[in-house]
């Protein structure tokens, strides 16, 4: 691990202006991801709290509806906008909503500290599909941000770090948050999140001014210009007719839309579990030590050299391990369900996820064209992310019906099914984008 701390410092870079950019970009998206991470233990303590664990199926349902309009309007605004001016406008847009939620948590009536739970508590509702919200379109105007600006080259060196930096937020925002809940409630651990947001505009700045021309190429060494001035206009539909014809873009939707299906399932699971043990505050620092051994998995795959395994492996096979790693995972799963057992295998699902498959994901988007980046890219991210959970959610929704050891028989059978066709789609985009970085063309 050491070594590979190391040789970072080193430098895998081609410049000293790489490793600069990089390490920019890693501290930009470690700000972002520390803040997602921070709101979101917050986001199921304070749901499972005021609404009820039975309602998380449906919340989750909820917020497929909820970002359709929400994709339109990101749609409009990529239109419209410059990359650099939305980062800008969206985190102070966030940080506002972040202090109004913040008070009303606070106030004790409607806030955490009234523990009866009732589905009838709007707030509850309303905090959830807020961060939601944030994770899926902050995220997704990231890497589209990186991906229109990086070469393929590029992207083997420098995702690691950009990985690496997003762990390390990831610790450092809920390690935050678990001491400020304890010490002065789940209020002030929100406007704590608003604090570190507030720095997200001033590392885009700091990037816009110091990056250098060379750094700004794209796929084919053309010299994109994403962040300034306006793209063309190509709807708010393209995005999902390039996703429904496109071959190449269908296997990136099943990537990312059965892992988030099966995790959802999992996530029901250990929620569940956890719901049944906590309540309120306490609810809230657990769920905090979730999110920190989670991201703490993750930079250590990242810092003992996971990356470089996945460039061993090549592409194809590096998409291939998750879902045999997830499907291992339902499995055990399905023989020992205990609090402390879902715990570990959230955290090792998730923490492999974010360390290896998120970077090899992203580099996927790398040949094709900024219409695909953007548009389809959105549709991906955020419906087919959103879509997946509210899916996942209906299997979870059947619990009732076929009581808890049937639910889990039935739950591992689906998910079995959905991972056999997730590793044939892997094998498919590590063979076609393999191909199209030889032929030195856009895929789609």
């Amino acid at each position: 691990m050491l070594s590979a701390l190391k040789s970072f410092f080193k430098s895998p870079f081609e410049s000293a202006h790489e490793r600069k950019k990089f390490s920019t970009l890693a501290v930009l998206f470690g700000i972002t991801i520390g803040v997602y991470w921070l709101l979101r233990p917050l986001k199921d303590s304070v749901f499972i709290t005021m609404i009820g664990s039975d309602y998380l199926p449906m919340v989750k349902m909820l917020s497929v509806i909820v970002i359709v309009p929400l994709i339109l309007i990101y749609s409009k605004l990529v239109d419209r906008f410059s990359r650099h001016v939305l980062m800008y406008g969206l985190s102070t847009f966030y940080a506002i909503l972040a202090i109004i939620f913040a008070l009303l948590i606070l106030n004790p009536v409607t806030g955490i500290d009234n523990t009866v739970a009732d589905p009838s508590r709007f707030l509850g509702w309303t905090f959830y599909l807020f961060v939601e919200s944030f994770g899926s379109i902050m995220i997704a105007l990231f890497w589209s941000f990186v991906a229109d600006t990086t070469t393929p080259e590029a992207a083997k060196r420098g995702y690691a770090t950009i990985v690496m930096g997003a762990q390390v937020g990831g610790i450092a925002g809920p390690l935050g948050g678990l001491y400020l809940t304890k010490w002065l409630g789940t209020s002030y651990a929100i406007l704590f999140g608003v604090v570190v947001l507030c720095f997200l505009p001033l590392a885009v700045y700091y990037y816009m001014n110091h990056a250098t021309k060379d750094q700004m190429k794209g796929f084919h060494g053309e010299t994109k210009k994403p962040l300034e001035g306006k793209k063309a206009e190509t709807g708010f539909l393209e995005g999902l007719r390039l996703l429904l014809t496109k071959p190449y873009l269908l296997g990136i939707f099943i990537v990312v839309a059965f892992f988030e299906i099966i995790v959802t399932i999992l996530d029901f699971h250990f929620k569940s579990l956890a719901g049944g043990s906590y309540i309120g505050h306490e609810l809230g620092i657990f769920m905090f030590k979730y999110a920190i051994a989670t991201n703490f998995v993750a930079l250590v795959c990242v810092l003992a050299g996971v990356n470089k395994l996945g460039v061993k492996l090549g592409l194809g096979r590096t998409l291939m391990l998750l879902p045999i790693i997830v499907a291992i995972a339902m499995i055990t799963l399905s023989f020992h369900t205990t609090l402390a057992f879902a715990f570990g295998i959230m955290v090792f699902c998730k923490g492999i996820n974010y360390a290896l498959n998120q970077p090899a994901k992203e580099q996927l988007y790398i040949p094709t064209t900024k219409e695909t980046k953007y548009k389809a890219k959105a549709w991906i991210d955020m419906f087919g992310s959103r879509s997946s959970k509210g899916l996942g959610s209906v299997i979870n929704g059947t619990k009732k019906a076929l009581g808890a050891n049937g639910f889990i028989w039935f739950s591992l059978i689906v998910s079995l099914g959905l991972i056999g066709i997730w590793l044939a789609a892997a094998v498919f985009l590590g063979k076609t984008h393999a191909q199209a970085i030889k032929e030195d063309r856009p895929v789609c």
